[in-house]
């Protein structure tokens, strides 16, 4: 099943269909490594050392429009938190359908002893494309209950 939405996009049961602009003519477009991978590399735009316990935001040289009721996220590179313990700082980080500005990746290299360097053309991130809903909220003055309650932070006992 394949549906026409505004801007020219279109969308099926197993894709959306994402306008891209290259901001830099010379890096490569997101793409997925295997089938059936849920995240598309992200590659940095510029060279950045990050030092111990710092923080950098990392240019990607790409905007993207989604499909209305889509939005993208940002995810942190399983290797690279396990290899180096650099991370996405506001993982994961959303990039909403009406955004038309260059995708940014705000990384920290939580290493205390190790610097890391990030060169133009290294895989930073995952990008993630998910259908989202937007909510109707209802105030009320009481909310109906449930089987958890209100236990949270480690109320369950991990």
């Amino acid at each position: 099943m394949n549906a026409k939405l505004a801007g020219g996009t279109s969308v099926d049961e197993d894709r959306a269909d994402v306008l891209i602009k290259r901001l830099d003519p010379e890096l490569p477009l997101p793409g997925y490594a295997h089938p059936g991978d849920a995240g598309a590399d992200l590659v940095a735009a510029a060279d950045v050392e990050l030092g111990p316990g710092e923080r950098a935001i990392v240019p990607t040289g790409l905007a993207i429009a989604l499909p209305p009721g889509y939005a993208a996220f940002v995810h942190p590179r399983s290797g690279l938190a396990a290899k180096h313990g650099v991370t996405i700082v506001n993982a994961p980080g959303t990039v909403d359908a009406g955004y038309r500005g260059e995708i940014k990746v705000t990384m920290l290299n939580t290493d205390l002893k190790e610097p890391f360097r990030v060169v133009r053309g290294d895989r930073i991130a995952q990008l993630v494309i998910q259908r989202v809903e937007r909510a109707v909220f209802h105030e009320v003055e009481v909310l109906p209950g449930s089987a958890r309650g209100e236990g949270g932070f480690g109320s369950t006992g991990r």
